[in-house]
């Protein structure tokens, strides 16, 4: 995650970090333990990414359910 530790990444972020470490990873050409390191990394990173999206999800019917959209006319 190129972000600094105190500023959590956006979901598009974390989503490319997470492309990119499988990219790394299916190339083939990692020493083990740095497979391994960033197996590890993937897996946070798609536990990162499906909370994101779990909460987005949860937002989406909360505001539907409370009716709150409002016309855009």
């Amino acid at each position: 995650m190129a972000n600094s530790d105190l500023t959590p990444p956006t979901f598009e972020q974390a989503f490319a970090d997470l492309e990119d470490t499988v990219t790394k990873l299916e190339s083939g050409e990692l020493a083990l333990e740095e497979a391994v390191a960033l197996y590890e990394r993937g897996q946070r990173l798609a536990q990162l990414c499906a909370k994101m999206l779990d909460a987005a999800e949860l937002r989406i019917k909360q505001i539907e359910d409370n009716g709150t959209l409002s016309p855009l006319d």
